[in-house]
């Protein structure tokens, strides 16, 4: 009977599940035996260093000063005295006009202020007559040996003789200016530098004539390249925060380790657009269509040159800094407790993760000044997954279908 028992319950398929049985309820002893794996975390270290907030801009090398040097006279270059990158100093010669239209002119004027100045003399003697005559009359009329008509037909071209050496006086100072002005355009036929500079640009060509009636046509630009002006496009989100005498570093794009350490010298009071912006409606629709910037502006020295006009600087603008500060990642920043406290979680020994409430200085969103709560050398919390094996305990937490 026994026998018959045992072959029953010793029959493959009682044994494969029994077999089973064993298995499933070891597992789950197991489980429940083993604790859960530490979270898989990304953490890292709080250090001493330099922590600075900064705007950054990017903007447009230029002289510190640029003038357009131009002819006031029409007619052809005769000579043009200055060549590309020539360093001028004020007065020097830089071109040659032809001359002979403001030479007749002035030939002209001065012939014309010579014979003004000849007519006055003679105004002048015949004045000198009258006078003699009205004198004469005078004496006769006054021992009755005169007429009296005569006195007045005399005291009358004395009159006459000095409004016209009043007159003729006048025209001579017209006579003087016209030649004046045609000596100071005889003088615009030599251009001559207005500054000391560095001729940046040739516009009008040696032959080339020029016509000043129509416009104020350039020769050459002349600019001083010993200080350099940078225009930094600052974003209208960024401007309230910058002020004049701010510290600012930029680079090159030719020259990203070499860094140039200056002060903002201003800030722009109208946008960029500004100066193409021909009514208030177009203006209004551009602000609305697209970013608004304001010009920073700084000076860079220029000694050797180096810098040259519209080449490309990137800036920053730096609005605080903090140097040697404890510092940890703006990431590990969690929940805000407070004015300037936020809760962190820092790996503890033993891989024991903790929450922490640390106070914050200066945070530029990629590192925080830590003023309290921690010390150099602690992990933080950077960023933290769910443990592999703990993917059915996360769908439930996060509401989702629980495990079979």
């Amino acid at each position: 009977m026994k026998n018959d028992v045992m072959k029953k319950w010793l029959r493959p398929g009682r044994l494969t599940a029994l077999a089973l049985v064993l298995l499933v309820a070891g597992y789950t002893v197991k489980r429940a035996l083993t604790p859960p794996p530490p979270p898989a975390v990304a953490t890292a270290p709080v250090t001493v260093a330099d922590i600075e907030d900064s705007v950054l801009a990017t903007g447009t090398i230029g002289a510190f000063k640029q003038v357009s040097v131009g002819a006031q006279v029409t007619g052809e270059v005769k000579k043009l005295h200055v060549a590309l990158g020539d360093s001028v100093k004020q007065g020097q010669l830089i071109a040659e006009i032809d001359a002979l239209t403001q030479t007749n002119n002035l030939r002209n004027s001065e012939a014309a202020l010579q014979s003004a100045q000849a007519l006055l003399k003679a105004k002048q003697a015949a004045l000198k007559q009258a006078e003699l005559a009205a004198a004469r009359l005078r004496e006769l009329v006054a021992v009755d040996a005169g007429a009296r008509a005569d006195l007045e037909a005399a005291e009358a071209t004395l009159t006459t003789s000095r409004a016209d050496i009043a007159a003729q006086e006048a025209q001579i100072v017209q006579a003087q200016m016209a030649a004046d002005t045609a000596k100071v355009n005889l003088g615009y036929t030599r251009v001559a530098a207005p500054m000391d500079g560095v001729v940046v640009a040739i516009v009008t060509e040696q032959g080339q004539t020029v016509n000043a009636n129509q416009s104020a046509p350039t020769i050459i630009k002349l600019a001083k390249l010993d200080v350099m002006t940078v225009k930094a496009q600052i974003s209208e989100a960024d401007v309230p925060r910058v002020k004049p005498g701010m510290p600012v570093y930029f680079n090159l794009l030719g020259e990203p380790d070499k860094r140039y350490d200056v002060k903002l010298r201003a800030v722009e009071p109208g946008p960029t657009t500004i100066a193409t912006d021909s009514t208030t409606t177009t203006s209004s629709a551009t602000s609305t269509a697209s970013a608004i910037y304001y010009n920073g502006i700084f000076d860079v020295p220029n000694p050797d040159n180096k810098l040259r006009i519209n080449m490309t600087a990137q800036a920053s603008i730096v609005l605080a800094r903090v140097e040697k500060a404890l510092t940890m990642p703006s990431a590990a920043l969690g929940q805000k407790q407070g004015a300037d406290g936020y809760r962190v979680r820092v790996m503890e020994a033993g891989g024991h993760i903790a929450d922490r409430v640390v106070r914050i200085g200066l945070n530029n969103r990629v590192r925080a000044q830590v003023l309290e709560g921690l010390k150099a050398g602690e992990q933080v919390v950077t960023s933290e997954a769910a443990p592999a094996g703990a993917a059915g305990n996360n769908n439930q937490r996060r509401g989702g279908p629980p495990p079979f």
